[in-house]
């Protein structure tokens, strides 16, 4: 089975249409697909939701598409870092569904493991429990019961993510930060893209090293990215 792409538009070719669900790794800057996501505006899909940590920051990551009105719907933990973000949201032009991170991660990597939904106590009390089933547990104290929330998985059309290095099968490493929401949103995709920075000869990763098995992984490309500091802080010399 083919899975190495020539460029990221060959990559999405057959896949994209209006109104699909994509989960899209990274995390602040680290590790976004930028290849996929300029070919996503490039291709001018529209009425995307995207579940992502972030949406990057306004002319790089998600938020080139925000700039161009392809996004309908963000599911995410963190907007602080874009300012058109913020302003298409508090306008009413964007949908926003927050939720915190661990539990973003959790409801990608359920959805990735075929579990329709889970519990856990983060939220309860504040409005992100809000609208959804409360639930008993003892798992307090001598059994006391405790209250937990109802959590879905999350089960996008498409993921797109960005490694390391990948082997021709598929077989993912990423490099430190970028494997907080890179292999759940892998996971929880029915089609899963990878941009990586190098694929290597299969075989010649050491399977101990590898963070996300090529069964996830339907198609890859290789390219060159762009080396992005979300906060410069620099003092006389």
């Amino acid at each position: 089975m083919k899975k190495i792409y020539g460029s990221a538009a060959d990559a999405l070719d057959g896949v994209l249409f209006d109104g699909m669900f994509i989960a899209a790794g990274g995390f602040g800057l680290c590790g976004i697909p930028e290849l996929l996501l300029d070919a996503i505006k490039d291709a001018g899909t529209k009425d995307l939701t995207f579940a992502s940590n972030n949406a990057g920051v306004d002319d790089f990551g998600i938020g080139i598409l925000l700039q161009t009105r392809q996004v309908k719907k963000m599911i995410s933990s963190y907007v602080g870092e874009n300012a058109e973000f913020m302003r298409q949201y508090l306008s009413g032009e964007l949908e926003l569904e927050f939720n915190p991170q661990g539990t973003l991660a959790e409801r990608m990597r359920a959805g990735g493991c075929g579990i329709p939904g889970f519990y856990t106590k983060t939220g309860v009390g504040t409005v992100i429990a809000d609208g959804k089933e409360h639930k008993e547990f003892p798992t307090g104290p001598d059994g006391a019961p405790e209250t937990y929330i109802m959590e879905t998985g999350l089960f996008a059309d498409l993921a797109i993510v960005k490694a390391w290095k990948a082997d021709a099968t598929g077989n993912l490493v990423f490099r430190k930060t970028a494997r907080n929401f890179n292999p759940p949103a892998a996971m929880c995709g029915k089609v899963c893209i990878a941009e990586v920075e190098e694929i290597v000869p299969t075989g010649s990763l050491d399977p101990d090293s590898i963070h996300l098995p090529g069964i996830y992984v339907h198609r890859i490309v290789q390219g060159e990215h762009e080396k992005r500091i979300e906060q410069r802080t620099t003092r006389a010399a």
